[in-house]
Parts: C-alpha cells; structure tokens; sequence
C-alpha cells in the first residue's frame, strides 16, 4: 500500500478547515496510508526583511526536510510548479508506484512559502493554479486531489 506523507507548515486553526481535512483523510484511509505532519510557521515581523524571510524559510526547510521518509518521491506545491489535471496527477502518481515508489511526501509551505533548496529536491513542482490560496485551504486542496488521484487510479466514481 502506497505510503503517504502530507508534510504541512503552519497548524489549522479554524474548525472548519479542520473538518474538511478530516472528511479526506478519513476518504484515504481506503487507499493508502496516511500521515499529516503540521510544523510550526516561523514567527516573522510584520514586514520581514529579505534576510529574515531567508532565515525563517530556511528553518522551515530544515524542520520539512527531517520529516521527509527515506526513498520518499517529493513533491512540492509551490505556485511557480505544473499545473496539471487530476488525470495526469493520477497517472504520475500511477507512474512512480509501478517504478517501485511506495512512498510520497507532499509538502505545503507555510504563508511565505518554501525555501528554493528544498524545491529543488522536489521530483515534481506542482501548482493547483497560478492564483494565490491561503495555505490551509491548500491543504484541503491537496487532500482532496491526492483522494481524487488514488480513486481515478483505482476505476472508483468519485471522479467523472
């Protein structure tokens, strides 16, 4: 069974956010095997300058980059990413379990987003659009289409 590791900066605060979550974590558990690990977001001024968002996303990379699971195929949501359709997310993840992938770490910055160095360890940069989310709604997203993605690999409904 296909390991997964939803690698997250920042903690849900909002209920609601929190239940969306769960409703597709509670999906997955039919597919694969499921861990969401929140970190902290790096406390900032309000206007941060260049060398304190550096630093603090720098951190974040350090604090992401522990939990990562070992033979793990990363990819990283970041704006600049692919955008690609749930299909073809479905085929890549389809791709990398029949080369022998059985883990996947998915990371999702915090607000300020993710330091260059770790998206570069990313095997795949992905984008949900080239429209700016809130991070927690970015998890949401991400839960959601990793469901979608699994469900189409397996002829499930869910997708049409």
């Amino acid at each position: 069974m296909l390991s997964v590791s939803l690698i997250c900066v920042g903690k849900l605060g909002e209920k609601f956010w929190k239940q969306a979550c769960d409703e597709y974590i509670k999906r997955l558990q039919a597919y694969c095997k499921l861990e969401v690990i929140e970190l902290p977001e790096q406390k900032l001024p309000d206007r941060p300058s260049a060398g304190q968002l550096d630093a603090a996303l720098k951190k974040e990379a350090q604090l992401i980059g522990s939990k990562i699971p070992q033979g793990a195929a990363v990819i990283a949501m970041c704006v600049e990413g692919k955008t690609m359709s749930s299909e073809a997310l479905a085929q890549t993840i389809g791709n990398l379990t029949v080369s022998g992938t059985s883990k996947l770490a998915v990371l999702i910055g915090g607000s300020c987003g993710m330091d260059e160095a770790l998206k570069r360890q990313a095997k795949l940069r992905l984008s949900m659009s080239p429209m700016t989310f809130p991070h927690h709604l970015a998890r949401v997203m991400v839960l959601e289409q990793i469901y979608r993605a699994l469900n189409i690999l397996e002829g499930g409904k869910y997708h049409k």
